[in-house]
């Protein structure tokens, strides 16, 4: 007979959920990405990639740049209008007031190398992710950093 306990998600399932629900507030036309910060297992902040506040997405202003200029998926970050979903989630902590120190960020998709460096900065330890990122430098940056990655594979 399965237990109760057996249909529950864990702590990682849990949260990356969250960040899951959290990515579909994205306004972004390539990929739609969500981040939550927790820490001791209570949700410090959330993050999903899109334009800055009160700004136009791209939708409302004819498309996104990058794709027009074909630029390949994790390069030329400088000319997308959006900020990340982990800068979002990193912004909403300090706006707030909470320290992210020691926590753990989850992620749909593993962070690129602005994000990573960011991680970094903000003494996050431990990374989930549920898909992975073609930034060879941001796993190298994470490596160095001694900051664990994770990668939880998708129950769907």
């Amino acid at each position: 007979m399965e237990k109760f306990e057996d249909r529950r998600p864990s702590w990682d399932e849990y949260f990356m959920g969250m960040a899951k629900l959290t990515a579909q507030r994205s306004t972004c036309l390539r990929r739609k990405v969500g981040a939550v910060i927790v820490k001791d297992k209570h949700i410090i902040a959330t993050g999903y990639n899109g334009a800055p506040r009160g700004l136009s997405h791209c939708a409302e202003l004819g498309g996104c740049l990058r794709e027009q200029l074909k630029v390949p998926s994790g390069q030329r970050h400088e000319l997308c209008r959006a900020l990340h979903a982990e800068q979002n989630a990193i912004i909403q902590a300090a706006t707030l007031g909470q320290s992210i120190e020691g926590a753990n960020i989850y992620i749909t998709h593993q962070p690129c190398s602005i994000c990573s460096k960011m991680i970094i900065n903000a003494g996050i330890s431990r990374i989930v992710v549920n898909e992975g990122y073609p930034d060879e430098l941001a796993t190298n940056l994470l490596e160095e950093a001694g900051i664990k990655v994770v990668k939880l594979e998708s129950a769907e």
